[in-house]
């Protein structure tokens, strides 16, 4: 029997749900994370409950949350906006984090050299200090993206039949347990590595460029 088109069928739409959630925890780790350092405490303090909140709490009870519970207030999502959601808000915790040590980490003269020519905060911030930041951030980001894309299983539970849990059917289905579970294995290798790669690869270019 061939097990792979469901397979590759299943991993797109993980690759989807990876896609989604990736774009939102991008643009929410840079928001809270920039939030955690400004000198302003109105943006310190709701970034910090945030970031605690995501980082505290069960991936899978957030997903239930974004799917079971927000319609009770008139808010329906679909399977997989839920999924995106709460898989995205729930890394940005974790990226939030590695935007505010990455920053942290730049050369204290960077900054005093930024107040020298009068750059504001926010100019600073832009201009100067993330450029230099970056380069720290793409490792840890990378780890979180291939720990996004095995997370993605969790979305099998409010209806999405990613990759897991198409292999969990189709064990039930053939009784095939090794054989489609090595499969599985090696399709999430086969999407993992070359994220991995690709990740170094920036890394490398943007180690020159400085």
């Amino acid at each position: 029997m061939n097990f792979l088109p469901p397979l590759i069928q299943g991993l797109y739409n993980s690759l989807l749900v990876t896609l989604g959630a990736s774009a939102v925890a991008l643009a929410l780790s840079f928001v809270a994370g920039l939030a955690l350092i400004t000198p302003w405490r109105v943006l310190r303090v709701p970034a910090r409950i945030y970031v605690e909140i995501f980082r505290g709490t069960s991936a899978l009870v957030q997903i239930f949350y974004f799917f079971y519970v927000l319609p009770l207030i008139g808010i329906e999502l679909t399977p997989m906006t839920a999924g995106i959601m709460a898989l995205g808000m729930c890394f940005s915790a974790y990226g939030a984090e590695v935007v505010r040590s990455s920053i942290q980490a730049v050369d204290k003269g960077q900054w005093e050299a930024s107040h020298a020519l009068s750059f504001s905060w926010g100019m600073a911030v832009r201009r100067v200090i993330i450029p230099q930041a970056l380069r720290r951030m793409l490792p840890p980001f990378g780890n979180l993206l291939v720990e996004l894309l095995k997370a993605t299983s969790l979305v099998s539970l409010i209806g999405i039949t990613e990759l897991a849990f198409t292999g969990s059917s189709l064990v039930r289905s053939t009784g095939e347990n090794v054989l489609v579970y090595l499969l599985v294995m090696a399709v999430y290798f086969a999407a993992a590595y070359p994220l991995s790669l690709l990740v170094r690869h920036f890394e490398r270019r943007m180690t020159k460029a400085w």
